[in-house]
């Protein structure tokens, strides 16, 4: 087998280098990864990693950050460092220098994988890479990953998870979607993204099914926000996937050129949405669209997905049942509480407590069937000067699934009325018709009385969202005059 033996693999606990020997063993010739220049078998997977296994602890067990495109470089790396235990830093290319910086000091990393040439370039899977040694800081602990979202000040917080809950998360999807060895997954999101890299990858490794890694830009994915739908159907027709994972403004592009004429690929049987509130008259347009789309809530301290809906039970509106070995109850100020699956705690903080559920910060409540139903942020909700509560998330979903408006702040703390900053898809003049529309879903209480036009896109370059690609409220609100 070229590059390396299966039984350097072997630990008789990791499932998902498991399945790994598995596939090689059972069906060595079928492919597993496809990426932009070529794909990958069963086996010549199995081989890679296997090699790259050694390689990394030839340079001494350390942490690895990955900085590199999607493509079958990033999978081989992240499966070697499992293989190898060494925590892997997923390290997303839209972060700012800072932000980088930032993140590898406090990890302490010893090797990074980038595909710049800054030291000898190495080939992996059709892809230069380059290593560089770096000199250990504080260091990591022992864990298989330290996935880091963007803090309110813009410094990254690391979640430090186990292999052991990202399989069981995958185990659970499998289950609930109905993965089986024919499906093939699109991966559209950056595998720097947790949702994508369990879902998107582990989750079809341990079903025995194929996953397609193309370059970000391929599908049409720019930075952390610029997104060219067509590219995207473009690649969706030429791979014709099963499954996929989308982000609400995704989404929205999707339906937007389905009403438009543009015809997707028949082979579609799930596309979850995630990341963000979806409004249900979005979920109704993609479903006249033709699009099989399930909304699903998740969070990086649960090692991703919490909940989602399934073929077997969709109910629209709902992020959907909480998967089979989550627990999740309701707080009494509404506060969603999640037992079962958990991350070991932060990066440089005391471990989180075992036996206590975990607080997410999200509202929510169950219904009769024991559909989870996410209402905002716990510390977004806003008092208006009328004594209701609010939270702007979901009256901006309700906006951003308008067509004519692209993003949507809204802001109402005390104030008789609510306001918008709202960033028009296209003709400005189409937005006030726009508000009214959404204003028309939403109760008295929650709808604008006032919008204003944005100076320009909301993005993480000019400090207005953060790079796990949420507002800043606070900071949009200084910017127009608000807050």
């Amino acid at each position: 087998m070229p590059g390396g033996s299966l039984d350097r693999l072997r630990t008789g606990v990791n499932p998902i280098l498991e399945a790994l020997e598995r596939g090689a063993a059972a069906t060595p010739a079928r492919t597993v990864l496809i990426g932009d220049r070529g794909s990958l078998t069963w086996a010549e997977l199995a081989g890679l990693v296997a090699a790259w296994r050694e390689r990394l602890l030839a340079l001494r067990p350390g942490p690895i950050a990955l900085a590199l495109d999607n493509g079958p470089a990033w999978v081989v790396l992240d499966l070697s460092a499992l293989a190898a235990g060494i925590p892997c830093i997923p390290l997303p290319l839209f972060f700012s220098p800072q932000q980088r910086r930032h993140v590898l000091d406090r990890v302490g990393v010893v090797v990074e994988a980038a595909s710049e040439a800054a030291g000898p370039v190495l080939s992996l899977a059709g892809t230069r890479i380059c290593l560089r040694r770096r000199a250990a800081g504080a260091g990591a602990p022992k864990v298989a990953k330290i996935t880091f979202t963007s803090g309110t000040t813009g410094a990254p917080k690391g979640v430090c998870l186990e292999a052991a809950v990202m399989a069981q998360v995958a185990r659970s999807l499998i289950e609930v979607i109905e993965v089986t060895p024919a499906d093939r997954h699109l991966a559209v999101l950056p595998l720097t993204t947790l949702l994508e890299n369990v879902a998107g990858v582990y989750a079809p490794l341990l079903a025995g099914a194929c996953t397609v890694v193309p370059s970000l830009g391929s599908v049409g994915l720019s930075g952390s926000s610029e997104f060219d739908v067509i590219a995207m159907v473009r690649a969706m027709r030429a791979w014709r996937p099963t499954t996929a994972i989308l982000l609400p403004a995704m989404l929205k592009a999707l339906v937007e050129a389905g009403s438009s004429g543009v015809a997707f690929p028949d082979s579609l049987r799930f596309l979850a949405v995630g990341g963000a509130p979806v409004a249900k008259c979005l979920l109704q347009r993609a479903a006249a669209a033709g699009l099989p789309v399930f909304q699903g809530y998740g969070l990086s301290e649960c090692a991703s997905v919490v909940a989602v809906n399934g073929p077997r039970g969709n109910r629209p509106g709902s992020v959907g049942r909480p998967l089979p070995h989550v627990g999740v109850a309701i707080a009494g100020d509404g506060e969603i509480l999640v037992t079962g699956s958990r991350c070991r705690g932060y990066l440089g903080e005391a471990p989180l407590p075992a036996s206590e559920p975990l607080a997410t910060g999200d509202l929510g409540r169950l219904d009769e069937s024991g559909y989870l139903y996410v209402e905002g942020r716990k510390r977004d909700v806003f008092i208006t000067g009328f004594g209701r509560n609010v939270c702007p998330a979901w009256v901006e979903s309700e906006l951003s699934a308008e067509p004519a408006i692209c993003q949507a702040a809204v802001f109402g703390e005390g104030a008789e009325r609510n306001t918008a900053v709202v960033v028009a898809a296209g003709d400005a003049a189409a937005v006030p018709a726009a508000v009214a529309a959404a204003n028309g879903r939403l109760p008295d209480y929650a709808r604008i009385g006032r919008w204003l036009a944005a100076g320009a896109p909301f993005t993480p370059a000019n400090g207005l969202v953060g790079s796990g690609g949420g507002l800043r409220r606070k900071a949009i609100g200084l910017a127009y005059g608000i807050e």
